[in-house]
């Protein structure tokens, strides 16, 4: 099948994309690497030691930061419904996150630790219909919060990737009730044309 104008000039722009460029040069399986980057230069969410839950963490560019953050006594378990190639020091449940059966191998996996970050990169498959890919795309942001509630320890932080559009204001006040700081972060390899935000919840309230 042909390429069609548009993807041939989303590819020319995606091969010259200088966070692409990086990322192939410095070895991180996605430019999101620089997103998570940036955000935790920021706030200071990884920490040495800590437990951090990757939701819909395929290729693995999130992984690979945290990985290299918590150090050897620290854990990161990915969850995805796509398979990921393996990474060194991330335990990787195939599956989707709302199905008992991955629940369950999450609590296996996490013997017992508490979750001190859940993240979340997170985006539908899109239809090009905007009302309804910002509907879905919402849709996973609320389900990655509602795990991050049950999951995260006292105090424990959640950072989620939404678009701006419906339904984002009233997930922006819902953050507010749930965590002590609620913050929206636009890293720079966040394209300009692009109305992805990150959403950052610290101090998770009881």
């Amino acid at each position: 099948m042909k390429a069609s104008k548009t993807s041939k000039q989303w590819m020319k722009e995606h091969v010259n994309d200088p966070f692409v460029q990086m990322a192939h040069k410095d070895g991180y399986r996605s430019r999101a690497a620089y997103k998570l980057l940036e955000i935790d230069e920021k706030d200071h969410l990884i920490k040495p030691g800590m437990v951090v839950v990757d939701l819909g963490a395929t290729p693995g560019g999130w992984c690979q930061v945290v990985g290299k953050k918590i150090g050897s006594n620290g854990k990161v378990i990915a969850l995805d419904l796509l398979p990921l190639e393996p990474l060194r020091g991330v335990d990787f449940i195939l599956g989707d996150f709302r199905e008992e059966s991955v629940l369950k191998e999450l609590e296996r996996m996490l013997q017992g630790r508490p979750v001190g970050l859940v993240i979340s990169d997170m985006a539908p498959n899109f239809s090009g219909v905007a009302s309804l890919d910002q509907d879905r795309s919402m849709y996973l942001a609320e389900l990655a919060l509602e795990f991050a509630l049950q999951h995260l320890s006292p105090d424990g932080s959640f950072l989620v990737k939404v678009f701006q559009g419906a339904g984002f204001e009233a997930y922006m006040k819902l953050l507010r009730s749930s965590f002590a700081k609620a913050v929206a972060r636009k890293p720079k390899a966040s394209r300009d044309r692009s109305s992805e935000v990150y959403l950052l919840g610290t101090g998770k309230l009881e």
